[in-house]
């Protein structure tokens, strides 16, 4: 699910994000224009979990180019987004570019909500009534700033959510997404995968509005590859690149158990890869990195690869536990590998360690290097357990004071974890309770 917050600049878009996400990630200023980089969180309302997009982009210049940049933004969003939020100011009335974004809105096939802001007091809200001219429903008054009527906001926003079917959800197999920046050969890739033998491929209609499925059976390998930027081309939108690939990568990362992301070997790992890979981290999904491009690169000796592995482990770390593969997707050089590890990756998300084990390998460790004590008291660890049935790997571990284990110490949990069992690729939850 994929929620656009839109609308000209300052009307307090980046600060509802940081309200609706519970984070300070958008930089909140008085200046128009402040948010230049776009922001990518989640939120979660009433058990319903879904992406935020803070739409402002940084432009600079006359009327004009605000405008054509913001309708750009909200092509795109209109495009992708199943939820769009129109924001306005209450105290500042209608403007032209009000009218410029609201023209687009009304032909949008999409559920829009308009979300009249700075409406701080009783007072205000009257003057909302202005915003009826827009011809986008009743508008609904918020102060993003002191989080006044947001609740009504995220109430409204999971009322107009489209309901999840459950037509996929009975097939039980690895869903895997190919995901990477724009020109980092996702396509190639697919179509080396699939492009051979059609006739063993079905696509299958997704559990989510707009999803793609497609079955994979092929060298005994069975699972379903999830509709990205890759697969389906572009329909009208052909403007700001970056940001269509970041909202096709939201909607193809929530879909999928494990994430192929793409990186180009000819241009090294930028700061879009890493933005997509917080995204896949933030999911909590699986992960198989693949350098594409290989036969293209000038230096491919192992001196060359270490340093290629070294330099992308320390942009994801802490998180370095998963598979780098070398290859290219134009000559086939490797792609056969890529699904095997992609395929072991969904395995090892489904691993279980049984109790007795978990506690015969895990405590006398504990023991050794236990937690480091706090203001005098000692915290002990005495029995440790995987909880059954959840997404990703999880373990609990019970302790007498379990509010002072701090951070390092659930690193270090994790990592003999990891040492201990195969995780490679999967995100691991530690957690610490009371014994």
């Amino acid at each position: 699910m994929l929620v656009a917050i839109v609308g000209r600049p300052n009307v307090g878009k980046s600060t509802l994000f940081n309200r609706l996400t519970q984070t300070r990630h958008a930089i909140v200023s008085d200046e128009a224009g402040t948010t230049r980089d776009r922001q990518y969180g989640k939120c979660e309302w009433i058990g319903r979990e879904f992406s935020v997009v803070d739409t402002g982009g940084w432009v600079e210049g006359s009327d004009d180019i605000f405008e054509e940049q913001i309708r750009k933004q909200v092509a795109i969003a209109t495009e992708e987004a199943d939820i769009i939020l129109f924001m306005v100011d209450v105290t500042g009335g209608i403007t032209d570019l009000d009218d410029a974004v609201a023209d687009i809105l009304r032909r949008a096939t999409k559920p829009v909500i308009l979300v009249c802001n700075k409406a701080d007091n009783s007072a205000q809200h009257f003057y909302s009534a202005e915003f009826y001219a827009l011809g986008l429903g009743d508008p609904m008054c918020i102060s993003a700033i002191t989080g006044s009527g947001t609740g009504e906001l995220l109430d409204l926003i999971v009322e107009k959510m489209p309901e999840e079917e459950a037509g996929l959800e009975t097939l039980d197999l690895p869903r895997i997404a190919i995901v990477g920046r724009p020109n980092a050969g996702k396509s190639s890739l697919i179509n080396a995968f699939i492009g051979e033998e059609r006739h063993i491929v079905t696509d299958i209609a997704g559990t989510t509005r707009d999803s793609i499925y497609t079955r994979y059976q092929k060298y005994g390998f069975d699972f379903l590859l999830v509709d990205t930027a890759g697969i389906r081309k572009k329909s009208k939108v052909s403007e700001d690149l970056e940001f269509y690939s970041v909202m096709r990568s939201i909607r193809a990362i929530e879909n999928s158990d494990v994430c192929v992301l793409m990186i180009d070997a000819t241009r090294g790992i930028e700061t879009q890869d890493i933005n997509i890979f917080q995204l896949i981290q933030r999911n909590q999904k699986g992960m198989v990195v693949v350098v594409n491009k290989w036969d293209l690169a000038e230096d491919k000796s192992t001196k060359a690869i270490s340093f290629f592995e070294d330099t992308i482990r320390q942009r994801m770390a802490p998180f370095t536990d998963f598979e780098i593969i070398f290859s290219s997707a134009l000559t086939k050089q490797r792609i056969f590998k890529v699904l095997e590890a992609a395929n072991a990756v969904s395995q090892h998300r489904r691993a279980r360690v049984g109790t007795k084990r978990l506690n015969e390998e895990m405590l006398p460790l504990i023991e050794a290097y236990p937690p480091p004590s706090i203001k005098g008291k000692y915290i002990k660890i005495k029995y440790c357990s995987q909880v059954p049935d959840t997404r990703v790997p999880t373990f609990v571990f019970y302790a007498n004071l379990p509010q002072y284990v701090k951070e390092p110490y659930r690193r270090f949990l994790e990592n003999q974890i990891r040492e201990r069992w195969d995780f490679s690729g999967t995100p691991i939850n530690i957690f610490i309770r009371q014994k």
